[in-house]
């Protein structure tokens, strides 16, 4: 009996494939897989390993600057978390075949995305609680359904990710809880922060589905489990309640409940400025890049004198 032929065993790894899929089992790194998934899950665990590091960044201005030394301590175990975080993905990616420091390279390049969320500057210390309690509770919203991703470690690294994202969304509403109960000063200072970080944490969803190019696809492939305007909806359905135990206002004229669906209608987006932060015409991008660009050179002979150590001694 003959071997079977190259095209007859790519179509039953195929078909393997696709039955793990269907019976929601987890593709593991030594399994077969069609390169557009990999492809896929590169760029998304890449795209959220960069958004993690990145996104130490504007918290990470405050920590100097917090008000005590507790504050002090709670914000440097959030911004160690996130580096954490990053390292988790990438060794994610790793398994893939992605090599770490390539992805850093393209990032700084602008061949790979971070989330449009980090391109905002934090200009009170009252942004450093709505960013835990409205980004991080988006960042929450997205990424617990990603626990269930047909990718191994990456539904794998998410378990963690998402208990420390959560007692991040707790930390910062603790704190505006705290400053709305203050001065007159401080209750003006969260609502200029809600203010302006409303509309950017829920344009962190990513675009409507339809024109998302690869949410279809992901979702097809287990890799995602709900679609961008669900995991949206549910962040507004979250945050209205919140927002009125805080006593504060957010910025949609148009926000309503809509009593027959059983959710709260919001305004629309501005997706063309969505479009413009994405490609890099942010307030912040070219300052968020050229940080992460120094911290890669200036480190560079830390790179260098691990490499050699780790050959020298066969790791």
């Amino acid at each position: 009996m003959s071997a079977p032929t190259l095209s007859t065993r790519e179509a039953d790894l195929q078909e393997h494939f696709a039955a793990t899929i269907a019976a929601d089992r987890r593709i593991e790194p030594r399994d077969w897989m069609p390169e557009g998934y990999r492809k896929t899950l590169v760029r998304q665990i890449a795209q959220h390993a960069h958004s993690e590091i990145i996104g130490m960044q504007p918290e990470g201005d405050w920590l100097l600057a917090a008000p005590s030394l507790r504050r002090k301590a709670v914000l440097l175990a959030k911004v160690q978390d996130e580096a954490g975080h990053g390292l988790y993905l990438y060794a994610a990616a790793e398994t893939l075949g992605a090599d770490r420091a390539d992805l850093t390279d393209k990032l700084i390049e602008g061949r790979q995305k971070y989330s449009s969320i980090f391109n905002y500057p934090t200009l009170t210390y009252a942004d450093v609680g709505v960013i835990g309690w409205l980004v991080d509770g988006a960042a929450i919203c997205n990424q617990v359904p990603l626990c269930r991703s047909s990718y191994g470690p990456y539904a794998r690294a998410m378990i963690r990710v998402c208990k420390e994202e959560s007692f991040h969304q707790r930390q910062g509403y603790e704190l505006l809880l705290t400053m709305m109960g203050g001065t007159d000063e401080q209750r003006a200072m969260v609502q200029d922060a809600v203010d302006r970080w409303w509309w950017p944490s829920l344009m962190m969803f990513g675009p409507p589905d339809a024109d998302s190019p690869n949410s279809a696809q992901s979702m097809a492939w287990g890799i995602k489990r709900h679609g961008n305007d669900e995991l949206r909806q549910r962040f507004v359905d979250m945050s209205v309640p919140q927002a009125e135990v805080l006593g504060v206002t957010l910025p949609d004229p148009d926000l309503h409940w809509d009593s027959e669906a059983g959710h709260w209608r919001f305004g629309p987006i501005d997706w063309e400025h969505f479009r413009q932060v994405l490609a890099g015409d942010g307030p912040c991008n070219a300052e968020r890049i050229a940080r992460r660009r120094a911290a890669r050179d200036d480190n560079a002979w830390v790179t260098e004198a691990a490499t050699a150590f780790a050959s020298r001694h066969g790791g």
